[in-house]
């Protein structure tokens, strides 16, 4: 039953997102000095001959800016859309080392690694179980390999925005969000066998906490 209701709920989110995915690939990004300081940040843990796995990526925008960082860059999503999107955007800019792929973690379509790095940007309060999401993060990366995450960590907001979140469920117009708080999200990445060395809000909010995890 648990397989099946999995299998059922990613069918639903690839749906979701494959319905989404022209209008989310002209949509601006809302705080670009967040969005910027995120790149930075995540730069200063990548090198020229790593292999990154980014999760969630969706038309790719960000891998087009990071991977010239790298040597190999996967980038994938749940939504078959939104990879066909981003494969024309890396052919469009001339960029030859990303890899775009459809999946999740654990799917046999992803490579199993190892990688130097996981990337999940703006992804995990839209997984029902951040914490197995970090864990088999972790069962990709290579010895103090860095999983590196950006995540709306809304716990405060429970009251005022799940009612509403929840008709535009019913409407098909919002996929899951969960409410984490930042310190829950912590201990979900540290339990499943990281140690955080960097953990902070770029747009000053715990709307977009960015956290980046070495493994143990």
């Amino acid at each position: 039953m648990t397989s099946i209701s999995t299998q059922d709920t990613h069918q639903a989110s690839a749906q979701f997102w494959d319905r989404a995915a022209r209008k989310y690939a002209a949509s601006k990004i809302s705080n670009m000095d967040a969005y910027e300081k995120t790149l930075d940040h995540t730069r200063a843990y990548l090198s020229p001959t790593d292999t990154v796995l980014e999760i969630g990526c969706g038309t790719g925008s960000t891998a087009l800016l990071l991977a010239p960082n790298v040597a190999r860059y996967t980038a994938s999503d749940i939504s078959g859309k939104m990879v066909e999107i981003g494969r024309e955007k890396a052919a469009a800019a001339g960029v030859g080392n990303i890899t775009n792929v459809q999946g999740v973690l654990g799917d046999a379509a992803l490579s199993t690694g190892p990688f130097d790095t996981v990337l999940a940007f703006n992804l995990l309060h839209l997984i029902r179980d951040p914490g197995a999401e970090a864990r088999k993060a972790h069962a990709v990366l290579k010895p103090g390999g860095m999983f590196i995450s950006k995540s709306a960590c809304m716990s405060g907001w429970r009251r005022g925005l799940q009612p509403i979140i929840g008709i535009m469920q019913l409407l098909g117009k919002a996929p899951f969000v969960g409410f984490t708080s930042v310190k829950k999200l912590e201990s979900m990445i540290s339990d499943a066998g990281f140690e955080i060395v960097e953990s902070f809000n770029p747009s000053g909010s715990p709307m977009g906490r960015f956290i980046a995890a070495r493994k143990l």
